[in-house]
């Protein structure tokens, strides 16, 4: 148990939030910088913890080698790195996703790798991303946006030779920052809630009310939207512009100047800020503009036509629709050897050919009317593709290499932030128009609109694995616990073995074959005497679903055909009763 006190005593009064309100009548807390791991192992303990957020009340909190968040991890591109994941929490199961990471499936941390409690989970790859921010977090399924709320998250730095070419800062907690950005809902006994909205509690790095110390220099921020479903409008108080460098997996190709960026649950982006043009002691604030965020974003003024909100808080939460503080800058003295100036360009970005293309994929988000009635309409839960998430359900199958353009529709009146896992992705048209400057480099993460449609294209490269899936879903986390998420496989497309063994048992060995077409399977059986056997396909819970044969086999090989096309989707045992049994498993 780890105990931590993050804050100095301030009084919780929402309306202090907004824009214009006095913004020094109550002390402010300096920000808290997370600590860093750097190397090739890394040993992360899943902990319990608690958590001083306001004066006098303990909160219960979890998180890595800590009470609440984890360290900042640096990685090396090209680096193969091993992380020690142990889950110390007494009775909770957990798993850590390696958000935004090219790696086998068997590593990504999705739902399917849970780590049990006294359990060490140690994951091993090689660093393929190139030079970005990155992050980790909880993602067990249904219970992703209560870990990841009470802290079960931490920022990802990895660095690369084609970064570390231009002169930009990166000396952490001096000229380099991160800003993991969430808000939180806390109960009148002081402990943090999930499933609402009346997060009025806004903190940058588990600080409330935060301020950060910042040189008369060009200073590097790096911006997670680490919320559970809030987004940001972000911009400087005094409306001047500052440059985005960076999206979700690398460098832009250029720097760009704006004024506002919008960062949706789970994106991430670098930007630079030039205080070398404010005055030693001024102060200026990071705001969220939320005011102008479009009708349907969570955070915006408003979202649906539904009066069915009001019940929860959203139209009662100030945060929603009103431009509120996040973080204020004090200028301070430049370091020693300042960043002055801006690059003008970085590497051109090697964008994929939209011609030719493998295969396309279409994904509708839909509201569940028959759960939730009109309610479903803002709050869920909500389909893609008239499905919700089953763990034993196998939504699409890709082939390594593949080349595929996906299209995203969005059909409710919420907007949802949508993730994949493993690749990273170029977008393509919004609405058949070109992506902005801050949507044209490499993403994971991607803002759906009501209404709107969205095509991105993306290759499969390096990693497959017939039966380990990965994910795509919102990342909006109650959305994801409630069943919006899918899964893919990456099957290697010069072999269309499904799952043989290695080595067979005993003399006896099972293949299993697709037969022309994917509703049939050719099953051949390789016996060494003729004997009394069963072959017959289960569910994963053991659950006869058909007998392929039952009586006497013949020495040799056997083929049997088995019809798939009546089976719903999902993982399956073919199991072979003979000399031996053998177990082959199956994905639908």
């Amino acid at each position: 148990m780890t105990s931590m006190n993050r804050n100095t005593p301030l009084i919780l009064i929402a309306l202090l939030l907004i824009s214009g309100l006095p913004g020094k009548l109550f002390s402010q807390n300096p920000l808290f910088i997370p600590d860093t791991l750097s190397g090739t192992t890394f040993n992360l303990n899943i902990q319990k913890g608690t958590t001083v957020f306001y004066p006098g009340h303990n909160t219960n909190t979890l998180g890595y080698n800590g009470a609440f968040l984890g360290p900042t991890l640096f990685m090396n591109k090209g680096d193969s790195v091993t992380l020690n994941v142990k889950n110390t929490l007494p009775v909770e199961n957990s798993t850590v996703h390696w958000h935004g990471f090219h790696l086998p499936a068997k590593w990504d941390g999705g739902p399917y790798q849970l780590i049990a409690p006294n359990v060490t989970w140690s994951p091993k790859f090689k660093v393929l991303n190139k030079a970005a921010t990155y992050w980790y977090h909880a993602h067990q399924h249904m219970k992703t946006e209560i870990q990841v709320s009470k802290g079960l998250a931490g920022m990802i730095i990895i660095r690369d030779s084609e970064e570390a070419g231009y002169n930009l800062p990166r000396h952490y907690k001096v000229d380099d920052f991160p800003l993991i950005v969430q808000t939180r809902i806390f109960d009148p006994f002081y402990q943090i809630g999930s499933a609402t909205h009346e997060d009025t509690a806004l903190m940058v790095n588990g600080t409330l009310r935060p301020y950060l110390q910042v040189p008369k220099q060009v200073v590097r921020f790096r911006m997670l939207n680490g919320s559970a479903d809030r987004s940001y409008e972000f911009g400087l108080s005094d409306n001047s512009s500052f440059f985005m460098i960076a999206s979700d997996g690398g460098l832009l190709a250029q720097p760009y100047s704006t004024n506002r960026l919008r960062l949706s649950p789970g994106e991430r982006a670098e930007i630079l800020i030039n205080f070398g043009n404010y005055t030693l002691g001024q102060s200026l604030y990071l705001m969220s503009y939320a005011s102008e965020l479009p009708k349907g974003i969570i955070g915006a003024d408003s979202v649906g036509t539904s009066t069915l909100l009001i019940q929860d808080g959203y139209y009662q939460n100030l945060l929603n629709g009103n431009n509120f503080n996040v973080l204020r800058f004090d200028v301070i003295a430049p370091t020693a050897n300042p960043v002055t100036t801006i690059p003008a360009s970085f590497a051109p970005i090697p964008y994929i050919p939209s011609s030719p293309v493998d295969a396309t994929q279409k994904l509708n988000f839909s509201p569940d009317f028959g759960t939730s009635g009109q309610q479903a309409l803002v709050d869920g839960p909500f389909f893609i593709n008239n499905r919700t998430f089953h763990m034993d359900s196998m939504n699409i199958k890709t082939y390594l290499g593949n080349t595929e353009i996906w299209t995203l529709t969005n059909k409710t009146l919420v907007a949802h932030s949508f993730h994949i896992h493993d690749i990273q992705f170029f977008i393509l048209d919004i609405n058949h128009n070109p992506p902005p400057p801050e949507l044209s480099g490499y993403k994971d993460v991607v803002l759906v609109e009501p209404d709107d449609t969205i095509r991105f294209i993306t290759k499969f490269d390096d990693f497959m694995d017939p039966t380990v899936p990965f994910m795509y879903h919102c990342h909006l986390l109650h959305h994801e616990d409630d069943g919006m998420m899918g899964t893919f496989l990456v099957l290697d497309s010069t072999n269309h073995t499904i799952n043989v063994p290695e080595n067979y048992v005993g003399q006896d060995g099972m293949k299993i074959y697709q037969n022309f077409s994917e509703n049939e399977l050719l099953i051949k059986i390789n016996s060494d005497k003729s004997t009394a056997s069963a072959i017959y396909i289960t569910d994963i819970l053991g659950k006869v679903q058909k007998t392929v044969f039952n009586g006497l086999i013949s020495k040799g090989e056997n083929e049997f055909k088995l019809s798939i096309a009546d089976l719903s989707s999902g993982i399956y045992l073919v199991v072979y009763n003979g000399t031996h049994q053998q177990r082959v498993k199956i994905i639908r």
